[in-house]
């Protein structure tokens, strides 16, 4: 199983954090780019510029770290990448609601997750409860 050492995974929370901060007191969604522009890359290729940096800093070899299971990073990374992505558009497209919302959601999720409790983990696993049962329910 992959795996991805926690702090990598908190440094990202708190880049998405730090800049939904600065979004939202701003009006400005230049400042997203930077982690959009990181998670989309990640999913897209495999490289996330903030972890290549932050992996510098950390102490011990990752594998003495806490890890995080990789599939479920990546899920969480898209639902990241498309609120990142409907704020970024609707900030262009002047649409300050619908980016005040998808900014603020995103931010939550992620502050929400560095506090302890993953949303988008519990949306995965009840996915997967319903695929299981349905796939379950149709053989018996």
């Amino acid at each position: 199983m992959k795996t991805i050492p926690k702090p990598l995974v908190m440094v990202n929370q708190w880049s998405i954090v730090t800049s939904v901060v600065i979004a939202l007191l701003t009006q400005s969604a230049w400042i997203l780019l930077i982690p959009l522009i990181a998670n989309l890359s990640s999913l897209l290729i495999g490289f996330h510029p903030i972890l290549v940096i932050a992996k510098r800093f950390l102490k011990k070899p990752g594998s003495e770290y806490i890890q995080e299971d990789y599939d479920q990073l990546r899920f969480n990374q898209w639902l990241a990448v498309g609120f990142l992505v409907v704020a970024s558009i609707s900030f262009f497209l002047k649409w300050s609601n619908l980016f005040n919302i998808a900014t603020v959601m995103v931010g939550l999720a992620a502050f929400v997750a560095i506090l302890g409790f993953c949303i988008g983990c519990f949306f995965r696993f009840q996915y997967q409860q319903w695929k299981y049962r349905r796939n379950n329910s149709a053989t018996h």
